[in-house]
């Protein structure tokens, strides 16, 4: 296996004025077949998902790393976009980088996802690196996944790495392609590459603060507004700043502000959280503001408390399914079960099978508290509202059958170990 740490030809350098950038777009428009892109953004640095550096690859077309943030004004994005928009576009992993590089003005229209690929392929290790090892018998150096790609100027290490990251995906594609064709996988594949550009990117949450990591502890609609206050708080000025705004203050923090309800400078840093948590300066040059909104939150009339489930939340959270919608619950764990067998029989993971929130508004809302005969009309219509919430012609195939069969179910399946005749309870000799 080799060992790779820079590729052929040494570190390139950053194509940041219009005279490199237009060589580039020269280069790759001689070179041919697919483009592979890759982006690096400065996820938990910055507010801004936008990316800080774009790296293309095309056989006979060069190596080139973009400034995106140089070259963000350049009459030249549009040249380039429309140059990717006729080729084929490889990327791993395309939902994390086709909204930045929507951002930057590229448009890809047709895809070859490799990570995506390598998932219905049935490889159990889908990111980059273990794909190499596999399949190019390739190493490659990811110490520098987590830098802070905002900063300038960029080390050559770090050049090297974020080189590297397109410099094999051209010949990683065709492997997993090959897999897929051998499989008998690979329509199935081009399929949910078409789907993946055609998907909303980023779309807005209705609500956005109900993401604060460790709302599970909540269990008021008062302290729910403590939450959306400083969340909403937090997220105008880390957005003003561009910073990450756990950064600015950790959702931990606002958990334990509105559970402690702190009123006065001397409560706020007496928490324990606060102590661990709030480090630097301009953390701690926030908590007169972060107090002021504390103390406007808490004058909330309780009418305008949020309240506990999402505004347009249709579907209850599953962990109140078994008290109170007991056959849809024992349904979701049937066709669990029913879909680990298909799993397993195609290699594919369950979420990539069909989507968990598919899933479950299929079980909730065909009848949540009915039990159907098992027909091939209840097949027919299950693959009909699969198909009308967006699932793919391969998918509704391989699940509908197996969904149909868990609505004939009105008792979960028993746990691993019991007997339907058994009178004792599980375990007791």
């Amino acid at each position: 296996m080799r060992n790779l740490t820079a590729p052929g030809g040494g570190t390139r350098k950053i194509i940041e004025s219009e005279a490199q950038f237009s060589q580039a777009l020269q280069d790759l428009a001689g070179g041919s077949g697919p483009i592979a892109i890759d982006a690096e953004r400065a996820s938990g640095f910055r507010y801004s998902p936008r990316a800080y550096l774009i790296q293309l690859k095309r056989r006979n077309g060069g190596l080139h790393l973009l400034d995106p943030i140089a070259l963000r004004n350049s009459p030249l994005i549009e040249k380039l976009s429309k140059l990717i928009s006729e080729n084929e576009s490889i990327i791993h992993a395309g939902s994390q980088d086709l909204p930045c590089l929507r951002e930057f003005g590229i448009f890809p229209k047709k895809l070859f996802d490799t990570e995506l690929g390598a998932r219905i392929a049935g490889f159990p290790k889908v990111g980059l690196a273990p794909l190499c090892e596999n399949l190019l018998e390739i190493s490659l150096a990811k110490e520098h996944s987590a830098v802070d790609w905002s900063i300038r100027p960029l080390r050559s290490e770090w050049l090297d790495y974020a080189a590297l990251d397109v410099a094999v995906l051209i010949d990683l594609r065709d492997k997993v392609e090959a897999a897929l064709r051998d499989s008998g996988k690979l329509a199935w594949a081009e399929e949910e590459f078409a789907a993946a550009l055609k998907m909303e990117l980023l779309k807005p949450r209705p609500e956005p603060w109900r993401r604060t990591s460790g709302m599970h502890q909540i269990r008021s609609r008062f302290d729910l507004a403590l939450i959306r206050a400083l969340w909403q708080a937090r997220d105008e000025i880390a957005k003003e700043i561009d910073l990450a705004p756990g950064r600015l203050l950790n959702d931990s923090v606002i958990i334990e502000l509105a559970k402690n309800k702190p009123k006065k400078r001397e409560d706020f840093l007496d928490l324990p959280i606060v102590k661990m948590r709030i480090r630097n300066e301009i953390q701690s040059g926030y908590i007169d503001h972060w107090l002021v909104v504390l103390n406007e939150a808490y004058l909330i009339p309780e009418e305008n408390w949020p309240e506990m489930r999402a505004r347009g939340e249709s579907l209850p959270a599953p962990r109140i399914w078994r008290e109170k919608f007991p056959i849809a619950n024992a349904q979701l764990q049937h066709v669990r079960r029913n879909l680990a067998e298909v799993s397993e029989k195609y290699s594919i993971p369950q979420e990539n099978l069909i989507s968990p929130d598919t899933l479950k508004r299929i079980i909730f809302n065909l009848g949540r508290e009915e039990v159907s005969k098992y027909s091939e009309r209840l097949v027919s219509e299950i693959s009909a509202a699969l198909s009308d919430l967006g699932a793919r012609k391969w998918q509704v195939d391989l699940v509908a059958d197996s969904i149909a069969r868990a609505k004939s179910e009105s008792t979960p399946p028993p746990l691993p170990g019991d007997t339907e005749d058994s009178s004792e309870p599980a375990g007791k000799e």
